[in-house]
């Protein structure tokens, strides 16, 4: 109630952020005359002054008016645009390290560009953060005339770039690219032996484009970088032939839809055993027994995989590969792949050729990528929904900024069917009536199946449309730029982050560069391009009569955002436009998240077949049910990062070790550290504190020396003189293995000594770390068991890390001592000028292959100096 009468009269948080930042409008508004006076020169050597005087004290905030009312005239100059106001609000709020809420046709990618050049003053760098490669190309196009203009250079990240490129495009003021490939990045670039090879420089400021979409919904994937592990297709094969029997009998197994889970009944099973055993699969003891659990992992990934995910809405196959798709955007993952077999489960179900399992070498979510930037922003249609996660995750405040014009566009109250089929024959009657009055139309669905579907009633109609979904994703940008001509027709799965703007009549660059790219002629092409401007204008101005576009949603998602950013396609820029979704009691939100209740309800009212019922309570009804759904998910995503959160915090600090290892040129001292580390232990282990010498377990200790040593030390007759002491003892071991090291040394040189310490330490905390992450994998499987214990998993989960973490790190500095102490280095001269050398461990050649000693500080990445024209790594510089 408070809360309600504060509103009131100090009005919402919104209403008084918008409040501060137009406080700040007049200022850079009084800067427009004196920076219109300047001509291109002076208006450019503005980005130096603004330099010079960051460097003379002032803040970024301090320059914020001039910057912007810079960049607005820039921006007339060189892209014939202008901000408006409200755009000079948003780019405040990007600059503040805030999401701004803008609706579609707002013109977000304009308004990055104050919050943009104002932050690359600084030098430190810039990340504009887009859904795919073809918007990072874009933007980084269209926008860089704007930014080279005023002096900065621009870099894009997409994928197939060589190190060599990838750092140059960091290097630049402004980066743009996708999320995958800075993530990306960012692992491989702690996956490198050299400081010279990394392609990133340390964090400063992102934007990130499609907030909603990148923060939230990919969100749910991590980025993991795999190894090979074991082949296991055949099984995988086996298991599956058998699961396709199961599936058939719903007797056999218990599908959950709400939480997305399938477990065999107690009949299945006994099916399940039965059918293993006659083929071979199940050898001996039940399939619950210890020695089965990998084929429980097995049947239990092909059951998902049969009773969960479905062809052409979870996934697609093309070109004999299981391809994933984005339930909230429809698009195509190219690249992503389930982990923990799943994927593998779908490759055997659909027949492809199955992948080997991959183990993870380096894993990241993209919650904790994004919390490495110290100053982090976004924009999008739609945020107000997700704020609370925003805050929560990511510290970000949500404004929602108000549109330049008024909205125009009529939100007509859904309707609901009894059936899908009632639901599908009045959407193509409302398509077939909107059509005639040559409305444009963009028809929303959630999968590709049911695109399809529709696509089919219209074919049977003679309508003429196009669908835009995850097999034509390669015409994209076209068949929208083209859905707003009169009388186009557009089905299209979800609408999220489709970058390319909706507008009436057509959009006029994207068809002057279809329609007139290919002409050479100067003046034939400027006069078609007139002609083709007046036909989109005339376009405009009557579909503008007609209605603007109709919007039809054919089913409510489980986010009421992805709904929303499918109806603001409508009514950009104050033009007209419809929007109405059509629901039947068969669509998903209804039959799994729906009130059980609500069928028998709306029967009630009078819900008969082929009739639609439209009432402001089902809109109300439905949204209560999205909500319902929306927490769930966030719960969930917040769950899983909370595991995750236990792994960053060991990947930052294994991270910030490996840098630190690999800026220094020598790391002999850390090697030494380590070695006495190790000793310590020993002594620690065998030889207890306050305990008598008949008490010190000396043989144990002899054979641990000399096998992590490879040193026969008399440890038993040391132990037997009078008087000796534990700290005697460990000072004499100590005082051996510094002396074998230091022989070494004396023997192969400095230089090829300090090399082969820095790959060693830096190849075995690869390894180590690799196997820890296997090991945090295997523990989080099965840790949700331990609630049967009354025991919190996640409590659970974080001791037993700490304990595998401790672990990792004694086994490092034993394995590091190990290597170094059996390493064996034969150094020959080659025609008395350039040394060689070749590594052994034991039986086993280690090889640092013909390098001189001048070029042991070669980059791993670079050619090698002896002019092979192969990286070093793989050639003089090959360590494996």
């Amino acid at each position: 109630m408070f809360a309600k009468f504060a509103r009131v009269f100090f009005g919402t948080s919104n209403e008084r952020s918008l409040k501060a930042y137009q406080k700040r409008l007049p200022e850079i508004n009084q800067l427009e005359p004196e920076i219109q006076a300047l001509d291109d020169v002076a208006l450019a050597n503005k980005t130096v002054e603004f330099r010079q005087r960051l460097a003379d004290g002032e803040t970024l905030d301090n320059l914020l008016p001039e910057a912007f009312a810079v960049v607005r005239e820039a921006s007339k100059r060189v892209l014939g645009m202008r901000h408006f106001d409200v755009q000079l609000i948003g780019g405040m709020v990007l600059h503040d390290g805030k999401v701004a809420e803008m609706r579609t046709g707002e013109g977000k990618t304009l308004v990055a560009t104050l919050a943009v050049y104002l932050n690359a003053l600084s030098g430190k760098g810039v990340h504009v953060v887009t859904v795919n490669d073809y918007l990072a190309s874009r933007d980084a196009a269209e926008m860089g005339r704007l930014y080279s203009f005023l002096g900065m250079n621009v870099g894009t990240i997409i994928a197939d770039l060589s190190d060599i490129e990838r750092k140059a495009a960091y290097a630049a003021d402004i980066t743009y690219g996708t999320n995958n490939e800075f993530g990306f990045d960012y692992l491989r670039d702690n996956m490198k032996y050299s400081l010279d090879e990394m392609v990133q420089r340390p964090f400063n400021y992102a934007i990130v484009d499609e907030v909603d979409s990148i923060l939230i919904d990919e969100a749910r994937t991590p980025l993991i970088i795999s190894g090979v592990a074991d082949d296991s297709s055949d099984l995988y094969r086996s298991v599956d032939e058998i699961i396709k029997e199961i599936v058939k009998d719903p007797a056999n197994y218990e599908k959950d839809e709400k939480f997305r889970n399938v477990i065999p009944t107690e009949l299945g099973t006994e099916h399940i055993e039965q059918l293993m055993r006659e083929k071979g699969v199940l050898k001996e003891g039940g399939l619950y027994d210890t020695h089965n659990i990998a084929l429980v992992h097995h049947m239990q990934q092909a059951l998902r995989a049969h009773t969960l995910f479905a062809r052409d809405v979870d996934y697609i196959v093309r070109n004999n590969k299981v391809i994933l798709i984005d339930e909230f955007t429809g698009r195509m993952m190219d690249g992503r792949r389930y982990s923990d077999g799943l994927h593998q489960a779908l490759e055997a179900k659909e027949h492809v050729e199955i992948q080997q399992e991959n183990q993870t070498l380096a894993s990241i979510t993209f919650q904790n990528y994004f919390r490495l930037y110290p100053k982090l922003a976004g924009m999008t249609g739609t945020a107000m929904t997700e704020a609370d996660e925003f805050a929560e995750i990511y510290k970000l405040d949500v404004v929602s900024i108000p549109t330049n014009l008024k909205v125009q566009r009529k939100d007509e109250h859904d309707e609901i069917y009894l059936t899908a089929a009632e639901k599908y024959d009045a959407v193509s009657q409302l398509i077939e009536e909107v059509h005639k009055k040559k409305q444009p139309i963009l028809v929303g669905t959630t999968s590709i199946e049911k695109s399809e579907h529709l696509s089919n009633l219209l074919n049977k109609k003679g309508i003429k449309h196009n669908v835009l979904n995850a097999r034509f994703h390669e015409k994209e940008a076209q068949i929208v730029a083209q859905a707003g001509v009169p009388g186009a027709i557009t089905i299209a799965t979800n609408m999220a982050g489709r970058g390319t703007d909706i507008k009436l009549g057509g959009n006029v660059d994207m068809l002057i560069h279809q329609q007139l790219s290919h002409i050479e002629d100067e003046d034939e092409r400027l006069k078609q391009e007139t002609a083709l401007k007046e036909k989109v204008q005339k376009d405009h101005e009557l579909v503008k009569e007609s209605g603007g576009l109709f919007v039809i949603g054919t089913e409510r998602h489980e986010s009421r955002r992805i709904d929303n950013q499918l109806r603001g396609r409508s009514g950009r820029q104050g033009d007209p436009g419809n929007s109405r979704f059509f629901l039947s009691l068969e669509d998903d939100l209804m039959r799994i998240f729906g009130s059980e209740r609500m069928g028998g309800m709306l029967q009630k009212m009078g819900l008969k077949k082929g009739e639609a019922i439209v009432h402001p309570w089902i809109n109300k009804a439905l949204e209560k049910a999205q909500k319902k759904v929306e927490a769930r998910n966030f719960d969930m995503r917040k769950n899983t990062l909370k595991y995750d959160d236990v792994i960053n915090d060991q990947r930052k600090e294994v991270y910030s070790q490996r840098r630190e290892y690999m800026a220094l040129e020598d790391v002999s001292e850390v090697i030494a550290s380590m070695r006495h580390d190790v000793i310590n232990m020993l002594i620690e282990k065998y030889i207890p504190e306050k305990s008598f010498a008949e008490q010190w377990h000396i043989n144990e200790l002899t054979a641990d020396v000399k096998r992590i040593f490879n040193l026969d030390l008399p440890i038993k007759e040391w132990s037997e003189e009078k008087d000796i002491s534990i700290d005697t003892l460990e000072e004499r071991i100590t005082k051996a293995a510094n002396e074998m090291m230091a022989t070494k040394v004396a023997n192969y040189g400095v230089s090829i000594m300090r090399y082969v310490e820095k790959q060693v330490l830096l190849t075995t905390l690869d390894a180590v770390w690799k196997e820890h992450l296997l090991r945090l994998d295997q523990m989080r499987q099965g840790i949700g068991l331990r609630a049967y214990g009354q025991k919190d998993p996640l409590n659970e989960y974080k001791k037993e890390a700490f304990v595998l973490f401790n672990y990792m790190l004694d086994e490092l500095r034993e394995r590091i001592t190990s290597l170094l102490a059996k390493v064996e280095v034969n150094v020959s001269d080659d025609e008395g000028e350039n040394s060689s050398s070749d590594l052994i461990e034991g039986e086993t050649p280690q090889t640092l292959s013909d390098a001189p000693k001048e070029w042991a500080d070669t980059p791993r990445n670079a050619p090698c100096p002896c002019g092979s024209g192969k990286k070093f790594k793989h050639c003089h510089g090959r360590f494996v």
